[in-house]
């Protein structure tokens, strides 16, 4: 049994608890929460913003719609210390004569809240965004989403969440749904795209305890009907990876989920709802039914997807405090407070969240329970009512075997049969192993990691090489892996093919030229290299958990059905059994096997289906 805690988080907590000493310093000064004012202003000193943005004549604190803006495709910085200007905050411009209306005291933000008036001459070089007509057959009403996480493909992306918040934005653009993806401008971003990026504004916004101020850009993008805002503040995003350390991290992540609620109303973009993602964007509806509250943005409503339970952000109190400048009566055992010292951000997130969902319907409810539950399974129980699972899809203009330039033999349904021996044997031949279509070659695509299974697959890989089975492992992870399978590549020479790597081609390759693809993962949210496999009309063979459990059907040879080979309880012997009746159908019952392929590569693993899914949520939220 796999061990709960965090380790990687916890491990460097002892290193947390003095993150820096102006940080510490301030956390212990900082006041434990900020009182609402009755009446609030439209005009607010910022106290010691932190750097100038260079290249700017004039400070857009001080006049930020008066001078025509122009377009910026540089990072900006962080502003220097100064003397103290006037900043344009959260209200709405007041006339003069105007009174001021009296309200019940809310926690507002030190950012701008709806956008000022128009400049006296356009942005330099506007993206137009082309809104397509509203057409009778699509769904209504129209809905508009804000999308906020830490990466997307093809800006940034380090694992699936990356492919989620390109490809489901996409497929809501054909379910009549307006969207804009917030992203954090990390400096590792190709400048092909950048250089393309539209500057869109600017303000000072108050993020800590202690009131620090803090520079937040705003740049645009648009591309295939999705809006793409980045927030940009080169002192949190300018490292050279988007996730480094918890302690980079964590004020990292605090400023962009508030930012990114600031630049929504400084934009005045008020979408029906806000759909966050993992960790990384956990505060916001925290920010949203707190300090947010009283503020336009507030009248959304937000949705929290969890991609992967085991990261969760947990951090100290006090710093957490700081950081986000959140009133006291949120730290407690119901939102914040976890143990007896640490604050877990996602936990925030889910306790304030209107909607939770997961990345497949077994996954919600394996998440309920200790075993899966990361120490969480009891607040997820409490919040069950709003919890709701939904399967992702795989991009299929990507990973289309008819049209991928990278197979040495593209193929359809009508001919896959035929195409992927050729496939096999182009393979066999680029790896080493020896050529013959006759072989049955299993495929592993993985991070090497225990999450995955390997252990298993270690265990009874000597098993496997019979003389009549090949194995291709592709990935890059834990160093034991790493060796375990360099190791297994030396011992069974011809048979056996480690490339500790990760290389698209390859993956292609092996996609296309496998029998079938091993997935026996301890536990899989939702899992995107078994659809894949099935798109390519390879066999997948996994263990029956989350997403995979919901995707692959155990085959049956009495009634002809099913689309792959699965196994259940986490154990070698289960595994080995379930790649041996693969093995069996593959060699004794050919037509059986064929026609599996075939029914696999007709599966619907698109976005189509989940978009019209979570649309059908957004609706749910609000009707």
């Amino acid at each position: 049994m796999p061990t709960k805690k965090k380790a990687n988080e916890k491990a460097e907590i002892a290193d947390i608890e003095k993150p820096a000493a102006p940080v510490e310093k301030a956390a212990k000064k900082a006041p434990a929460a900020k009182k609402p004012a009755a009446d609030k202003t439209a005009v607010k000193t910022a106290e010691k913003p932190v750097r100038k943005p260079a290249a700017k004549k004039t400070s857009p604190v001080e006049k930020p719609v008066e001078e025509p803006v122009k377009k910026a495709a540089t990072r900006k910085s962080t502003p220097k210390k100064a003397a103290k200007k006037e900043e344009t905050v959260v209200s709405a411009p007041v006339e003069e004569s105007a009174p001021v209306k009296e309200t019940t005291p809310v926690e507002v933000p030190a950012a701008p809240v709806e956008a000022p008036a128009a400049p006296a001459e356009p942005v330099e070089a506007p993206v137009e965004i082309e809104v397509a007509p509203v057409d009778g057959d699509l769904p209504q009403p129209r809905r508009s989403v804000a999308f906020i996480g830490s990466e997307c493909y093809p800006f940034v992306k380090t694992g699936g969440l990356g492919d989620v918040m390109y490809a489901l934005p996409r497929a809501l653009t054909k379910q009549n749904c307006d969207v804009k993806v917030i992203l954090p401008r990390y400096k590792c971003i190709p400048w092909k795209y950048q250089e393309k990026m539209v500057y869109r504004g600017e303000f000072y916004m108050d993020l800590c305890a202690d009131g620090r101020s803090f520079y937040v850009g705003i740049m645009e993008y648009v591309w295939d009907g999705v809006v793409y805002d980045f927030i940009d503040n080169e002192e949190f995003f300018s490292a050279g990876n988007p996730y480094i350390s918890l302690v980079d991290d964590i004020p990292k992540y605090c400023f962009f989920a508030k930012a990114a609620l600031a630049a929504l109303n400084y934009m005045n973009w008020i979408p029906d709802v806000i759909h966050c993602h993992d960790w990384q964007a956990a505060l916001v509806p925290v920010y949203l039914r707190t300090l947010f509250a009283g503020t336009p943005v507030g009248s959304a409503k937000t949705m929290l997807t969890i991609h992967n339970l085991r990261f969760q952000g947990i951090y100290n109190i006090p710093t957490i405090q700081y950081w986000t400048g959140l009133p006291d009566y949120v730290f407690n055992i119901d939102v914040f407070k976890q143990g007896y010292q640490d604050a877990n951000m996602l936990k925030a997130g889910l306790a304030y969240a209107d909607m939770i969902t997961t990345v497949s319907n077994t996954y919600a409810g394996e998440i309920q329970t200790p075993f899966y539950g990361e120490n969480l399974d009891a607040h997820l129980r409490h919040h069950s009512y709003k919890l709701r699972g939904i399967v992702n899809g795989i991009d299929v203009e990507l990973w289309d075997s008819s049209k991928d330039e990278l197979l040495d033999a593209s193929y359809s349904r009508k001919d896959a049969l035929e195409k992927k021996k050729v496939n096999k044997k182009a393979l066999q031949e680029r790896l080493g192993l020896e050529q013959d279509e006759g072989k049955f070659v299993l495929g592993l695509i993985s991070r090497l990691t225990d999450q995955k299974g390997l252990d298993l697959i270690t265990a009874i890989l000597p098993a496997l090489i019979d003389g009549n089975t090949q194995v291709v492992v592709l990935g890059t992870g834990d160093a034991r892996y790493e060796d375990a399978f360099r190791w297994f590549e030396n011992e069974y020479k011809g048979s056996v093919c480690s490339n500790i790597m990760y290389d698209e081609s390859r993956a292609h390759a092996i996609y296309a030229g496998a029998d079938a693809l091993l997935v026996p993962s301890l536990f899989e949210p939702c899992g995107l290299t078994q659809l894949i496999a099935m798109r390519y009309g390879t066999i997948p063979v996994v263990r029956e958990t989350g997403g995979l459990k919901d995707t692959v059907q155990p085959y049956n040879q009495y009634v002809g059905e099913g689309n792959g080979f699965t196994f259940d309880r986490y154990e070698a012997g289960l595994l080995l059994d379930a790649v041996n009746r693969a093995k069996t159908v593959y060699f004794t019952e050919r037509e059986s096997w064929d026609a599996m392929v075939l029914r696999d590569m007709d599966k619907d693993v698109s976005w189509d289906n989940s978009a019209k899914q979570y649309r059908a949520l957004y609706l749910e939220l609000k009707p």
